[in-house]
């Protein structure tokens, strides 16, 4: 109920208030929500403080002083889209390919790999080959880790393939992993294909130009090559000759290395030797305080000289083995065992067999063969939430130490939180341990994961624009379900699971393209009847969205579609749907909007692509001005319009427009990228600083203050709201200490503050700060000055969204005045305030104050525009509907029909200008109506 429960709390919680690195979350309400809260906190933590992660989400914010703050890792590499999984997997399987209790010695082949390095060009890839376990990936981990030590301006890009099947063994999301990693140490941002053959097709020509680019050698590496699908078809680029400061080490199995690789130049790992054999197993026996007899160590030695088990796995695996039971069991009974496993698969089954005897029941014993069976049927693995949801007698007590023997004994690993087998060879066990009986059993275990997956999808459908929803269901959904309607060769389930918006919009936003397209192909449908299949579905899905919060979802569906099909190069149709997204946005969040920008930058991307080069360049230009008003002049949003515009000028043979935006976007870039890095620990920083300044000069100070609202916003951007707070309250107070209360510095922090509570939907406490902000300002500024503007229009919007709307309308009006005093009269953005002002007019039921506010808007757009221009045409429909309402059944009827045909225009691109920044003129009357025929029944509110 919110109070404190007892004295102990108490005094607990004034003891974390002191303390600088402890968080405190004070929550009332469901537990599964504060179990989320909680969740979302740790996940902060980790991110921003353990791997310096920047946490930013810019898009609705309203904070003054903005510059500070970084795009996020999409607009970094322009359109391209980037997956976080994908990336972090890569960095754990390094990190695991690493981890080695002796070296092995390597150092010979650390010789060879260096020869191959320093050798001259051209030189073809390098074999790393061997059998199973061999050791192969720790080689190249380690050498990696004495090359980046060693030869820091090496760039070294890597990439380690998993189990075949598995997402990191997709060539094509392999190879424009690697092509991102190049661009992202070139400075260079292009338009990447999504395309997967032409992804291929086109990496030599990238690796080249990249390659120019950079200031010494790259060397790219991808271990177990051969274990990607089809390898020797899509990684023909392998036989090309390189580039002359490129060099390739590629690892494979023996048995499995394509015939025509084996001529290039192989470094083969030779098994090892007794002495690395005994100090391998020394090293885990000596990790459990385990002491091995002389005759112990020479019945090992014997034993381990055959190719299959002197291997390093076999050999690590054997030691964990001996160490294991050497405390509490019998050794020579143990080694009399192990000694009868003559490859790495039968000592597996021996290790899973001595786990099974170690439970104490039959139902442990059954769960123990779920987990395993039902992580080796999965796409990527399997998280302990889904195990215990899917098992739920599975307690977290025998969950824990089930996966604490598994991981301890080399069978299960994590990646990306998920659960995965950490050899091939683990795996191959549990199939012949557990799945005898053949397809049956693997089916059924696939079933059982079809069931939960889509039973996640259905609590999506309910919860779906709850916060963060869909990224918090949908990614795992996206991964599995249809893989294994895939792999269950269930056509028509597929093809139902694909229609579900949020799983396609899922894998295409991480940039799992060429996967998406398989499964279209498997269920028989061309480019074209996918497209219209996905446009259909999205018109029935959008007929049940009402609310803000649902079209702004629905608007970013439209857009990943209309991105989709550009790829796709559907051009044609890729068009309506961007469209759609850009109409939505600009309706239910402004016309000003960043969001609104980016369907901008995506429409005109379309133009490009189609050679209408005018079409483009507008929307480009439209796009700039809104993030520069957004973000302020130096941010990376702004430089990846820059880089558009310059590449579409560099296409019409202007360089010296397209040269001069590219030095504008490079500063911004660099400048950027000199900040980039943790912005916590920069906050953490700027927090000791100031704590060295109070000491040294007296805390009221205005240079404090402004270092105190400065960490407010850093603090915000990330999203860390209650310290943002703390900060922006302590910069007010000392502003007005030391400023005066109607201090210009005080409207900043007044109108920061009262964002923040916007944020956390305390809007009666955000009333009253925008309200003193405002007042100030209005005494202080020019009546066109651009922080009276922003704070005009965002204590506006509030009063509107309170009901407030008597309240609203001064403020509107005034919005008109400075825009035509910014502007003059006949500037488009006049025209946008005026509907802005008409649409709440006729909320209040005060059409006839409305009426000329349109009909002056509608001049000034056609004036501006053309006739046929998308703001023309919803203009002409919103007076349609006031005509309607006013009885005029005849002009209503008229001008509906020329609105209809500017949309019919527009839609089909049949002649007609580009859809500009604003196709809707402002707020319309309802959301729907824009592609309904309804338009003329009574309006409500949007």
């Amino acid at each position: 109920d919110g109070r404190v429960s007892s004295v102990s709390v108490q005094q607990l919680i004034e003891q974390i208030s002191c303390v600088n690195k402890a968080k405190m979350i004070d929550h009332i309400g469901g537990v599964e929500e504060g179990a989320y809260e909680i969740y979302n906190c740790v996940e902060k933590i980790i991110k921003q403080d353990i791997l310096g992660c920047e946490m930013t989400d810019l898009e609705g914010k309203d904070l003054d002083n903005m510059e500070d703050s970084t795009a996020p890792e999409e607009e970094v590499f322009g359109d391209v889209l980037w997956d976080a999984h994908d990336e972090q997997e890569q960095m754990e399987a390094f990190q695991q390919a690493s981890n080695s209790t002796c070296e092995l010695g390597f150092e010979k082949y650390f010789e060879r790999l260096n020869d191959l390095v320093a050798a001259p060009a051209p030189i073809p890839p390098l074999l790393v080959s061997g059998g199973p376990g061999s050791g192969k990936s720790l080689l190249l981990s380690k050498w990696i880790q004495l090359q980046q030590k060693h030869s820091p301006n090496t760039l070294i890009l890597y990439h380690f393939v998993g189990r075949p099947m598995s997402t990191s063994s997709e060539s094509a999301l392999i190879i424009k992993r690697l092509t991102l990693k190049l661009m992202q140490h070139s400075w260079l941002v292009s338009p990447l294909t999504f395309d997967p053959a032409k992804l291929l097709e086109e990496f030599p020509r990238w690796l080249e130009k990249l390659s120019a680019r950079h200031q010494g050698s790259i060397i790219i590496i991808i271990d177990s090559i051969d274990q990607i699908q089809q390898a020797e078809k899509h990684m023909k680029w392998l036989i090309d000759p390189l580039p002359v400061n490129v060099r390739v080490i590629v690892s494979v199995n023996v048995e499995t290395c394509p015939q025509a690789w084996r001529l290039w130049p192989t470094l083969h790992l030779d098994p090892l030797n007794s002495k690395d054999v005994k100090s391998l197993i020394s090293a885990e026996c000596n990790s459990a305080n385990v002491k091995l007899t002389k005759e112990q160590e020479k019945k090992l030695e014997r034993h381990c000289r055959s190719a299959a088990t002197c291997n390093a796995l076999y050999v690590t695996l054997l030691g964990k083995t001996i160490a294991c039971v050497g405390n509490t069991g019998n050794i020579d009974e143990i080694l009399q065992q192990c000694c009868q496993c003559q490859d790495t698969v039968s000592l597996y089954r021996l290790v899973l067999r001595s786990i099974q005897e170690s439970l104490r029941s039959d139902k442990e014993k059954g769960l123990l063969r779920e987990i395993l069976c039902v992580i080796g049927v999965s796409h990527n693995g399997v998280s302990e939430s889904e195990l215990m949801e899917l098992y739920p007698e599975l307690t977290s007590a025998v969950l824990a130490s089930l996966l604490h023997s598994l991981h301890k004994m080399c069978l299960l690993t994590y990646g990306c939180g998920l659960l995965k087998f950490q050899h091939l060879q683990a795996w191959e066990m549990v199939k012949l341990e557990y799945m005898e009986a053949g397809e049956n059993v693997i089916s059924a275990y696939r079933q059982k994961l079809v069931e939960y997956f889509t039973m996640q999808l259905r609590v999506l459908i309910f919860v779906c624009f709850s916060f963060n929803s869909q990224d918090r269901v949908t990614w795992r959904s996206a991964d599995e379900l249809p893989w294994l309607f895939q792999q269950q060769g269930d056509k028509q389930k597929l093809h139902k699971c694909l229609l579900n918006l949020f799983v396609s919009q899922n894998l295409y936003k991480r940039g799992h393209f060429a996967e998406l397209l398989s499964y279209w192909q498997l269920v028989g449908k061309d480019k074209s009847s996918m497209a219209a299949e996905y446009f259909d579905s999205l018109k029935e899905y959008e007929k049940s969205s009402e609310g803000e919060e649902s079209m702004i979802c629905l608007a970013d569906l439209y857009e990943t579609l209309g991105r989709f099909l550009k790829d796709l190069g559907l051009l044609s149709q890729a068009v309506a749907p961007l469209q759609r997204s850009l109409e939505i946005r600009e309706t239910a969040l402004d016309p000003d909007h960043p969001r609104v920008a980016q369907s901008l930058h995506q429409l005109a991307g379309v133009y490009v692509q189609w050679k209408k080069f005018g079409n483009a360049e507008q929307l480009y230009k439209q796009a700039l001005e809104i993030s520069e008003n957004a973000y302020g002049a130096e941010h990376p949003r702004v430089a990846r319009e820059l880089d558009a515009l310059a590449t579409l000028y560099q296409k019409q043979n202007k360089y010296e427009q397209a040269e001069q935006l590219r030095k504008k976007s490079f500063k911004i870039r660099q400048k950027a990228a000199r900040q980039k890095g943790s912005l916590c620990g920069f906050a953490l920083l700027r927090q000791r600083a100031l704590q060295l300044e109070e000491l040294t000069l007296g805390k009221d100070t205005p240079d404090n203050a402004r270092t105190l609202n400065e960490l407010g916003v850093l603090y915000y951007l990330q999203n860390n709201l209650e310290t943002a707070e703390l900060f922006l309250k302590r910069s007010l107070e000392m502003r007005e200490r030391v400023l005066g209360s109607d201090h210009p510095d005080c409207a900043q922090s007044l109108n920061n503050l009262a964002a923040l509570y916007n944020e956390k939907k305390h809007y009666d406490k955000a009333e009253v700060l925008y309200e003193k902000a405002l007042d100030i300002r209005r005494r202080a500024l020019a009546p066109d000055h651009p922080s009276l503007a922003y704070t005009v229009k965002h204590l506006a919007v509030l009063y509107k969204k309170m009901g407030k709307l008597d309240k609203a309308v001064p403020l509107y009006e005034l919005a008109v005045e400075i825009r035509q005093k910014s502007f003059g009269p006949k500037h488009p953005s006049v025209a946008t305030a005026l509907v802005n002002l008409a649409v709440l007019y006729c909320q209040m039921k005060k059409q006839m104050e409305a009426l000329p506010l349109y009909e002056r808007a509608l001049k000034i757009y056609e004036d501006s525009f053309g006739q046929m221009h998308p703001r023309v045409g919803e203009t002409l429909k919103n007076l349609a509907v006031l005509s309607y309402e006013r009885g005029d059944f005849e002009k209503a009827a008229e001008l509906y029909k020329r609105a209809m045909e500017i949309k019919e225009a527009e839609t089909l691109l049949i002649g007609g200008k580009a859809a500009s920044r604003h196709s809707s003129s402002g707020d319309t009357f309802s959301l729907k109506s824009a592609l309904s025929p309804n338009a003329l029944l009574e309006h409500g509110q949007r």
